[in-house]
């Protein structure tokens, strides 16, 4: 469980280059932007809310911040 929780993390990491990228298509709606930024921010930051190191939970705070596909 813990490997598969891993691996969703990595993908979602992953997926942030689109996202980013979204944020500057002039399609994309402002109230889009601003999340998109937020949540890039998020990801890319040292900061965490939950340590990684820490088993399951450290994991689980990247998921709630970004759906799971």
């Amino acid at each position: 469980m813990l490997q598969k929780l891993k691996e969703n993390v990595k993908k979602l990491k992953q997926e942030t280059v689109p996202i980013y990228h979204a944020l500057f298509d002039s399609r994309t709606p402002l109230s889009a932007k601003i999340v998109a930024g937020l949540t890039i921010a998020y990801l890319l930051s040292p900061i965490d809310l939950i340590s990684d190191f820490i088993p399951v939970l450290g994991l689980l705070d990247d998921l709630i911040i970004v759906p799971a596909h």
